[in-house]
């Protein structure tokens, strides 16, 4: 990092060869879209190379490329829409600040062992599936806080939203595809019926 920082082109090249897929990966998931993943690689890494020198490392270099790389891509998502350009804090509906949460409809132990069923190709298909049936909005919080292992606060910064907004979107982004999966993978012979909460 210092290198590159310094003007060492071939220390920037080998960032971005670690780092590349990572942000390609981030990307093609916000988009769901191969070529505009790759414009938005591309960008980022432009990005990066054009504002090294403002780098504070404050965070690891991962983080921010992968903060540059969440701002462009939202900015393709609201373009390719027509939507005008504002924070995701203010597009926020207001139940997120009433902190609500969603009771799940199919509730069951798993049949197999959930390690085992992460490293399964069909497993991985399902929750690619259920990843793109999410609201955007839960979806890029997953995606950043549980995909990426960016912090609830990083996260934040790259969706401009609050902390607390995180952390409903997160939860309820968890709940909606534990219900997903578990519908693929509960056994039936012990379901529970899904009851209310106490107050």
């Amino acid at each position: 990092m210092r290198r590159a920082k310094s003007g060492d082109m071939g220390a920037f090249e080998e960032l971005v060869n670690r780092h590349e897929r990572r942000v390609y990966s981030l990307a093609r998931r916000i988009l769901r879209h191969e070529h505009d993943a790759e414009d938005v690689t591309q960008q980022t890494l432009l990005s990066a190379v054009e504002h090294l020198p403002e780098f504070r490392e404050e965070a690891s270099f991962a983080t921010w490329l992968l903060r540059i790389a969440t701002h462009a891509a939202l900015k393709m998502l609201r373009k390719r829409r027509g939507l005008p350009t504002v924070s995701l804090e203010q597009a926020a509906e207001p139940a997120d600040d009433e902190g609500t949460i969603p009771h799940p409809e199919f509730i069951a132990d798993w049949r197999e062992n959930p390690l085992v069923l992460a490293q399964q190709a069909e497993t991985r298909r399902l929750l690619d599936e259920a990843l793109n049936e999410l609201d955007e909005k839960h979806r890029l919080v997953f995606l950043l806080r549980d995909v990426e292992g960016l912090s609830v606060r990083e996260t934040a910064e790259a969706l401009e939203l609050s902390e607390a907004n995180v952390k409903v979107r997160l939860l309820r982004a968890r709940l909606q595809l534990r219900e997903r999966l578990t519908r693929a993978f509960g056994d039936e012979s012990k379901r529970l019926q899904p009851h209310a909460h106490a107050p």
